[in-house]
């Protein structure tokens, strides 16, 4: 058999990257290679058409075990990661009846949001009743004025329960920063707060208690580069200010938890999370915190830095940012996705967001597709049975060096005052803000997709209904008055939404396709037209073909079309064009013509105003007609 593969292989003789791009260049015939082919990244590195062997040469991640410093490709030896789920506590008995019936649907991991008011050592006990700490993982949050008081009943709770506390996981919630981000509001004693959050939680080894909410900068549009670098210079502001105030280096950096969101931007994901291990463990490892006398570790330099203390603990959640209201079954495919982003990136716990949480509180049968999304790649994909299969990607290496760059240049840049200096300037929130901009641009020119939302819309569903008094972009908790810059906190397709959910209220404007001519170009023009105008829920009257004008303009009144839309090919619009137009400049309705014809012109003088193609700004247009027709 070998000397068949020997064989086989000497058929096909090494070929050079200097032969390929011959052959590229020649395939391209005089287009330029870097306009055509290379990728210009949101992140601001350049991604090539391919990549061979050498272009992974002296990689690190190339010599890396998974568990080994730097923890490129994972912290762990195994893939087997929490499938969480939280639960919004309102009635403690509930909560545990809730928590135990997901204990038999395959849920390892609970992130407990309890109110403030009834804390109490027996309510704690009324919810963990027949949860073992040391089998689930335990996460609790609540009021930030609050988290100290739960602090001490979640410690004094799992410490009575005689368990071998290196076997109890999980966290209690202490974000530092949540206020200036969500609210605009100051934590001037957010230093106080987390020197005590680590002090409560001391006895607890494997209970983490600060958390740098990456996942907040996800859901306000940040790209991968800015999330990874604003979130890595979070961590080294709290570790290394609490190292200042006199705390044991390694007990602080294994009591910070990183929450990152995961979108949908698959590979980068990917690399993303790979990235994020490998930096956080040389910033924690710049410190050379020292392993404590009473463990025997054997993951310990020679100096004896105690590279444990190292591995970042990644928590991920599937982004809110692109969750759509409409065609909301498309969410469960951005959430799958996501899911085998975190998945392979080899984070330590997950949760994947309810299909319907754009729009309604979610219900039972949404929270358990969530969870069975994630048992899904579990049981049926076997991930957790394979440990960073992206490893030798030569693309996603490359991904993941060249997003290290671009984060570790943020980083550094933001360290120059810190990051609570750069969240007191409003830096952070600005460079964040204007990315959520900028990606709102893009899908409203189709340059960012969203399936269902900008293309490929479902022309007859209706929403309106099923919203309710539900308000998605809510905020709990009372933070007092803003003095400082926030986050923007709205959804990739919020502005369509609001466009169809106008078009729901009132009339719904009818667009007619008056198709003529050419075949094959009155079809696909047809097609683009009725896919446009259905991403504003107009009724989309579509046609076969009409040999004149004339009996197509009769049949679009008969119909009571508000727009009339001219699909042909360039070359006929010259004459077509301005027949409809004449024809119809004394009704009510608008002519559209579909397409860029070259004699646009030349129908623009003769008194055609609305054009629609692939450069069109499809929100903006849309808004522009739903001023004139919706009322």
């Amino acid at each position: 058999m070998s000397n068949q593969k020997e064989k086989l292989f000497a058929d096909f003789p090494p070929v050079s990257t200097e032969q390929w791009m011959e052959v590229v260049t020649a395939d391209l015939k005089g287009a330029d290679f870097q306009k055509r082919l290379v990728w210009r990244t949101n992140e601001g590195f350049n991604v090539n058409p391919f990549y061979r062997a050498e272009d992974i040469e002296g990689f690190l991640s190339t010599g890396n075990l998974p568990g080994q410093f730097p923890y490129v490709r994972s912290t762990r030896k195994d893939n087997v990661w929490y499938v969480r789920q939280n639960i919004d506590v309102k009635d403690y008995a509930e909560a545990n009846k809730k928590a135990l019936l997901l204990l038999e649907r395959g849920v390892t991991s609970f992130g407990f949001h309890l109110p403030k008011n009834n804390l109490s050592a027996e309510n704690l006990e009324i919810l963990l009743k027949g949860i073992a700490p040391d089998k689930v993982e335990l996460n609790f949050r609540t009021c930030i004025s609050k988290t100290h008081e739960m602090a001490r009943l979640v410690v004094a709770y799992v410490t009575s329960q005689n368990l071998n506390l290196l076997e109890c996981f999980g966290s209690i919630e202490y974000d530092p920063f949540r206020k200036i981000l969500k609210k605009g509001v100051d934590a001037p004693n957010w230093i106080h707060d987390a020197v005590e959050m680590v002090k409560i939680t001391a006895p607890l080894p494997r209970y983490k208690s600060i958390s740098v909410t990456g996942n907040l900068l996800n859901d306000a549009g940040a790209y991968s580069y800015q999330e990874l670098g604003f979130s890595l210079s979070y961590g080294n502001q709290v570790l290394s200010t609490l190292i200042e105030k006199g705390l044991d280096r390694s007990l602080v950096a294994k009591k910070i938890k990183f929450e990152l969101g995961v979108g949908s931007n698959y590979f980068m994901e990917i690399a993303k999370f790979r990235a994020g291990r490998w930096l956080w463990a040389e910033i924690v490892n710049a410190y050379k915190p020292p392993c404590p006398p009473y463990i025997d570790c054997d993951n310990t330099a020679e100096d004896g830095t105690c590279l444990c203390a190292a591995k970042m603990n990644a928590h991920a959640i599937t982004s809110r940012f692109n969750q759509s209201l409409y065609d909301p079954y498309v969410n469960m495919l951005r959430t799958q996705t996501e899911a085998m982003s975190a998945t392979i990136g080899a984070v330590d716990s997950l949760t994947v967001r309810p299909f319907d949480e754009a729009f309604e509180t979610p219900t039972e049968f949404a929270e358990r597709i969530a969870v069975n999304q994630q048992l899904l790649l579990k049981e049926e994909s076997h991930f957790d049975k394979v440990i960073d299969p992206s490893s030798g990607s030569y693309y996603i290496e490359n991904l993941t060096v060249s997003l290290a760059e671009q984060a570790w240049k943020l980083f550094l840049e933001t360290e120059e005052v810190g990051f609570y200096n750069a969240l007191k300037e409003g830096t952070v929130q600005d460079a964040i803000n204007a990315s959520g901009k900028a990606r709102l641009e893009a899908v409203a020119k189709r340059r960012e997709i969203m399936l269902g939302t900008n293309q490929f819309p479902n022309f007859t569903e209706k929403m309106n209904d099923k919203l309710g008094d539900f308000e998605p972009c809510r905020s709990k908790g009372e933070y007092g008055e803003p003095t400082l810059k926030k986050l923007n906190c709205y959804r990739l397709a919020d502005e369509f939404n609001e466009l169809r959910l106008a078009t729901e209220r009132a009339k719904t404007p009818k667009v007619f396709m008056l198709t003529i001519g050419n075949l094959a170009m009155r079809l696909a023009r047809s097609q683009f037209s009725s896919n446009f105008f259905g991403c504003a829920g107009y009724e989309i009257i579509d046609n076969l073909g009409f040999e004149t004008i004339d009996a197509g303009i009769k049949a679009a009144r008969e119909k009571g079309a508000d727009i009339i839309v001219l699909c042909s090919s360039d070359d006929e619009y010259a004459t077509f064009a301005p027949e409809a137009y004449d024809k119809l400049k004394s009704g009510k309705e608008i002519l559209v013509v579909a397409g860029a014809p070259a004699c646009m012109d030349d129908l623009k003088a003769h008194g055609i105003e609305h054009f629609i193609n692939v450069r069109s700004n499809v929100l903006e247009t849309l808004q522009a007609f739903n001023e004139k027709l919706v009322k």
